[in-house]
């Protein structure tokens, strides 16, 4: 009987060990799953007065809560300048980085051009305010998928976009675009009665633009079987041609077996592995 009474109080306590443990681990858990960052949305960026850039012109802005000086990813959303939606890629998140996701107006309700200088806006934007969000306006990255990696190398490349806010293109730390048109893009030259499968070069052509000045100039694209139109091969002649001008800091990713929609989440560890290269390079 002694034996059994010290057997069920050896199992109360033992009991109420285990519940002491678990609310103790909860409150660990409970710790360790906060987060210190925070995403703030729909923050309007544009001078523009018309009623669609009032709507549309906003952008997200994913930082931390009380860090500073923090680099900075400026990611623009695909969609073949005709559609897409502003979105912050998980995978960038809580990273050590403030991300921000600009939207931009689209065709047909815009030109191309129109569309280049909104991002470009949105840069300036950035540059600007991004300290008021613990970012580092010195060294911000522009990055993208398809027609946002168009975007990217469109405001990076051709130098008048962003001189246009005051802005020299050159103060950009990196260009990381995934997957973008380096000619024409299609829509502008839909726009023009070209087809889809004819190469065309004009101002509103990254190609049009290689220089040896630009920022790192980083290209990620998908398989050049699985892509579109040509995409790998168009890109790895602007990478050929980036490397003639002499730019000292010009690379491109091909990553086999993935299509154009697919590439973009594992392009995002080439984008991480990139950002912290360029920024442990010596001034």
């Amino acid at each position: 009987m002694n034996l059994l009474r010290n057997i069920t109080a050896c199992s109360r306590q033992m009991f109420k060990f285990v519940i002491l443990l678990t609310g103790i681990m909860s409150g660990v858990f409970t710790c360790l799953g906060s987060s210190p960052y925070i995403t703030e949305h729909d923050i309007h960026f544009s001078q523009k007065q018309d009623s669609l850039s009032q709507r549309r012109l906003n952008l997200d802005i994913h930082h931390h809560s009380d860090a500073k000086g923090l680099p900075v990813i400026i990611w623009f959303h695909g969609g073949g300048l005709t559609s897409g939606q502003k979105s912050i890629p998980p995978e960038l998140m809580d990273r050590g980085y403030v991300v921000v996701a600009p939207n931009y107006r689209l065709i047909p309700d815009v030109t191309v051009s129109e569309c280049i200088d909104d991002a470009a806006e949105a840069v300036d934007w950035v540059i600007d305010n991004i300290e008021n969000y613990g970012g580092d306006p010195s060294r911000i990255f522009v990055s993208g998928h398809s027609a946002g990696g168009f975007l990217t190398s469109m405001i990076g490349l051709d130098k008048s976009r962003l001189e246009k806010y005051g802005v020299d293109a050159d103060s950009l730390k990196g260009l990381i675009p995934y997957s973008g048109q380096v000619i024409t893009h299609f829509s502008d030259r839909k726009s023009q009665g070209i087809g889809e499968l004819t190469p065309w070069v004009d101002r509103n052509a990254p190609l049009f633009h290689v220089r040896k000045d630009a920022p790192p100039y980083i290209i990620i694209t998908g398989d050049a079987e699985q892509e579109l139109y040509g995409r790998y091969e168009e890109n790895l002649y602007m990478w050929r041609m980036m490397c003639l001008t002499g730019h000292p800091d010009v690379k491109i990713f091909k990553l086999d077996g993935y299509n154009h929609g697919d590439m973009a989440a594992p392009a995002h560890h080439i984008l991480l592995q990139e950002i912290n290269r360029i920024l442990s390079k010596p001034e």
